[in-house]
């Protein structure tokens, strides 16, 4: 397991040093000289990032905040949304809502973010081709473009058959920076005063503002963070500490400090004049090998590079999946790519979607360092947003005191803040490219969930005009006859008969001689226990009510739902019964309390999102769509 996470947990980590360094002294209003003394204070914020971020905040505290096992920025949301701080019920409802908003936001951020790490991690690879073969410099862009859309190409296919290389992959790409870095370091040992941080201290006190924006390049270093967390459910917090002890941070320590120690020996002469005459950094890490290993080297980092844009990849198939199960996007054609492991999985719409912003931002940036300028403001803005729902954590569902929270979101913002504030240099150099993508996903998010909201309420006559129980009593009033059919009606608000239903009980006069309203819920928790998916209410005279339970993790499937009804007594055999789903035409006129382009959007978004009979796996021929136009 902890081999295993070396490839998807540690990939995006693993990568940095192609450009984290570099960046640092590119020449830019941010960079600084490389003088031996800026050198080592540039390796001390290095050192320090990785051990604050990483190893005291994320590996310490972050990771104990899981949702049966399961991390992440939504798995946070899921766990406040399972509890309910006491005191006064509008605040706590307030609470909710900001906590909610700013999940959602730093969701949608990462997602964003998604976009520049497959870019930048392959261009920073394929670059090392300038070194390796100078005349081919004019392809570097063609080849990084030809290595995306095959690896989004594959998505399709699933990565169950060839995940078992990365880790292996990886483990062979840590050993091999480190081997990289440790000649230098054992040829200017001096570099290890670096780990002291008084030299980061003495580089804002020599630049009191170059050295405080310079954090916006230290924090490429530990960019991949979000991934140790939102990956904990695949392997446990043990294997990923296990890993980043024994072969992450000292691969990437020795690495980073060995190309300080390279600058060094070539007394900061790291800038040259490219065929334009303007100043270009050396790139540091293909610079270190001796021109005979730099093959080897390229095709190493290469495929280090595609197995970090795989691992984001995943990621982003897993946040859409959390999001459609918590309501907060619309279903999804999701395709599970692997009968053994659920969490393989393959979405369409987001995996095109990346490939295009990926190839858009290659060539437009053209170069690793000016998609670096870009990089880091979405995720810095999510690791702000983890530590302040983490510290609601430590109170709502640890029960830790109020002044215990406030210490530790102290000592957490201590380190994001500086952090957060550097980067918002990069928003007028390219930064300001996820934000908008972070802002419109946000958009479509929040619209979508409370759009929902909305036709769901069970107080909503215009969706559902009368409860079962009503309708029971009203069958000798309204003269219905009962005829011989089981039907399956699929209602959001448990026992409420959906308005085109009724509509059409009204208009036939006819009732099935067994009728279940069948709520499915999304709980708050990764998976449900096989006990507690299924409530089976009876009302008698065959009225049956039903709510099935999935966790955010789990594929709502109608066969497995019925599977539990039968066995609790209500046998729905999917061959011999009909399933009724409400196909609404949402009209943007009403008067809820929403935004006129919002009800629009919604919408929009309602008339796109993928089928209930597809998405719940129910049997094509034995569905039946009742259609109705609804005012929002």
């Amino acid at each position: 397991m902890a081999l295993a996470a070396l490839g998807v947990v540690y990939g995006d980590l693993g990568t940095s040093p192609l450009y984290a360094v570099r960046e640092c002294f590119r020449p830019q209003p941010t960079g600084v000289a490389p003088t031996p003394e800026n050198v080592l204070g540039v390796m001390s914020l290095i050192f320090w990032a990785l051990t604050l971020v990483v190893i005291a905040k994320y590996l310490t505290v972050v990771m104990r905040a899981d949702n049966h096992g399961e991390g992440g920025i939504l798995a946070i949301l899921a766990l406040l949304r399972g509890r309910r701080p006491a005191g006064d019920p509008e605040q706590r409802f307030s609470r909710g809502i900001v906590f909610a908003t700013l999940a959602v936001f730093g969701t949608s951020l990462l997602l964003a973010d998604g976009m520049i790490t497959p870019a930048i991690s392959v261009l920073s690879a394929v670059e090392g081709l300038e070194l390796a073969a100078p005349t081919l410099e004019h392809l570097v862009i063609p080849i990084t473009v030809v290595i995306l859309v095959v690896l989004f190409r594959v998505q399709r296919y699933g990565t169950d058959r060839i995940a078992s290389i990365f880790g292996p992959t990886m483990l062979v790409w840590f050993l091999m920076i480190a081997a990289m870095g440790l000649p230098w370091v054992v040829r200017y040992p001096q570099v290890l005063s670096a780990l002291s941080p008084h030299h980061g201290v003495e580089l804002f006190v020599v630049y009191p503002s170059k050295g405080f924006f310079l954090l916006g390049a230290v924090v490429l270093c530990v960019t991949g963070t979000e991934a140790l967390y939102a990956d904990m459910g695949h392997f446990g917090r043990g294997p990923i500490r296990l890993a980043w002890y024994l072969v992450v941070f000292p691969a990437l320590l020795l690495n980073y400090f060995g190309q300080g120690a390279f600058i060094l020996s070539r007394n900061g002469q790291i800038v040259e004049t490219n065929v334009h005459g303007d100043p270009k950094t050396i790139l540091l890490f293909f610079e270190m090998v001796s021109p005979l290993l730099l093959y080897p080297v390229l095709v190493v980092s290469t495929a280090a590079t595609i197995i970090a844009s795989q691992a984001l990849i995943s990621g982003a198939f897993s946040l859409a999946e959390q999001a459609v199960q918590l309501g907060y996007l619309p279903r999804l054609k999701i395709v599970h790519t692997s009968g053994e492991m659920t969490g393989q999985i393959y979405v369409p719409l987001v995996n095109w979607a990346l490939l295009f912003a990926c190839v858009l931002l290659v060539v437009v940036f053209k170069t690793s360092s000016h998609l670096a300028a870009a990089y880091g403001v979405a995720v810095i803005g999510t690791m702000l947003i983890t530590s302040l729902l983490l510290a609601e954590v430590t109170h709502v569902c640890w029960g830790w005191p109020r002044l215990a929270t406030a210490a530790l979101l102290a000592l957490l913002l201590m380190v994001d803040v500086p952090f957060f504030i550097a980067n918002l240099a990069k928003v007028v150099r390219g930064g300001w490219i996820p934000l908008l993508v972070g802002a419109i996903l946000f958009t479509l998010m929040t619209t979508w969930y409370r759009g929902q909201r909305l036709l769901q309420d069970p107080n909503n006559t215009r969706s559902y005009p009368i409860a079962l129980k009503q309708l029971i009593g009203l069958i000798e009033e309204m003269g219905l006859r009962r005829d011989e059919a089981t039907c399956v009606v699929l209602t959001a608000a448990e026992d409420r008969v959906p308005v085109s239903v009724f509509a059409s009980i009204k208009r036939t006069r006819v009732l099935p001689k067994r009728m279940v309203l069948f709520t499915v819920r999304g709980e708050p928790v990764p998976t449900v226990e096989e006990e507690d998916v299924v409530e089976v209410r009876d009302y008698g005279q065959d009225f049956f009510g039903v709510t099935a339970r999935h966790g955010f993790m789990e594929v709502p499937r109608m066969p497995r739902f019925l599977e539990l009804c039968t066995r609790k007594g209500l046998d729905l055999d999917p061959q011999h019964v009909m399933f009724f789903i409400s196909r609404m035409t949402v009209v943007p006129t009403g008067n809820t309390p929403l935004a006129t382009w919002r009800k629009q959007l919604f919408a929009f978004l309602y008339l796109n999102a993928r089928p209930a009979t597809s998405y719940y796996h129910l049997p094509p021929d034995r569905v039946a769509e009742l259609g109705r136009h609804i005012e929002l």
